[in-house]
């Protein structure tokens, strides 16, 4: 691999439209962020621009770590991705199982309206891919393996829209199979109903419910710009402002907010939590050794030392109840060699 092709290896989501850190999304993050400053918190256009590009945020010791483990990350991507399931075996799993289904009718929908198909299955998409994201994030915070993991998330004490590869390769793993399971899920089921029809309403080749998620501010979920929406509205979508909420170190914004674009998934499962009133938030772990989060060393380690350490607790308490299992039949069996004998 030459020297331009590494540089482009390593800069590709900066110039892939489907990426959110897409060079075209961060100018027009950068251009919102802006527009909220100057006109709604009524700053002058010096501190708009000084708020923006923070020295202190950007070059952070945080920060550094989020640079970093882009780099790092993306390596091990390059590596791993060809061993992952991919896309075309589930999919094929589930067409296959849909002709075996005799009530199942192939092409039963073909004669809908071609633009009708397209916006559904452009929709579907979404919302199926949005809903698995949800439920991923969700077992993150629940499930103490997962936790474990995805503390390295949640250790940045500063936020950029870099932050958002500031993960475990082993969470980056379980959310490559998460978006394999919802388009692999998706695409077939369309495909065998709706027939050849199945398309998606694009913009620069990316679904356009996408590009407008992207286009208007993904990227200042994980910054200091804490851009809220109307209350109504944060009942749909997930505002920067919120999620930065999730990020927070407050008790109670504890395990609130983990939609990615919809707040309906917490809305509806009882997560949501509105922008209004927050207060100031600071981001990190309260847990977390002060200066671990700037640490590589220990955010790529750290997480398979506590996964080793719940999978023994988990061993030595499975091993306690079969030992205590095996007492009981053997008591029980002794009682009745007893019973028989007399």
């Amino acid at each position: 691999m030459d020297d331009i092709n590494i540089i482009e290896f390593f800069l590709s989501d900066f110039i892939n439209p489907k990426k959110r850190v897409f060079t075209g999304y961060l100018i027009l993050s950068v251009v919102l962020a802006s527009l909220w400053l100057l006109f709604v918190k009524r700053q002058s256009l010096q501190s708009t621009f000084k708020k923006i590009f923070d020295r202190k945020i950007l070059w952070s010791g945080s920060a550094k770590a989020d640079y970093k483990l882009f780099l790092v990350n993306r390596v091990f991507t390059f590596f791993i991705s060809p061993l992952l399931i991919s896309q075309v075996a589930i999919s094929t799993a589930i067409y296959m199982f849909l002709h075996s289904v005799d009530s199942f009718n192939q092409n039963f929908f073909a004669s809908t309206p071609t633009s009708i198909i397209i916006a559904l299955f452009t929709i579907t998409l979404f919302v199926v891919d949005d809903f698995t994201k949800y439920i991923v994030h969700r077992w993150m915070h629940k499930i103490p393996l997962l936790w474990a993991i995805h503390k390295v998330h949640h250790s940045a004490k500063t936020m950029t829209p870099i932050t958002v590869y500031r993960v475990h390769p082993l969470e980056g793993v379980l959310f490559s199979l998460r978006s394999v399971f919802a388009q692999g899920l998706v695409i077939p089921s369309f495909l065998f109903f709706f027939g050849n029809a199945v398309d998606l309403y694009t913009i620069v080749g990316v679904n356009i419910l996408v590009f407008f998620f992207h286009a208007t501010g993904s990227n200042l979920r994980h910054s200091h710009i804490d851009i809220a929406y109307w209350k109504w509205l944060e009942h749909i979508l997930i505002s920067p402002s919120q999620h930065q909420v999730h990020h927070s170190i407050a008790e109670e914004h504890y395990d609130k907010n983990f939609g990615a674009a919809l707040a309906i998934w917490d809305w509806v499962f009882g997560s949501l939590h509105l922008s209004e009133n927050k207060g100031k938030v600071f981001f990190g772990l309260d847990t977390y050794e002060s200066g671990k989060e700037s640490r590589i060393k220990d955010l790529y380690l750290e997480p398979i030392y506590e996964i080793a350490k719940i999978l023994k607790t988990f061993c030595i308490k499975l091993v306690s109840r079969l030992l205590n299992w095996l007492s009981l039949i053997r008591d029980l069996f002794l009682v009745q060699i007893k019973k028989n004998k007399s």
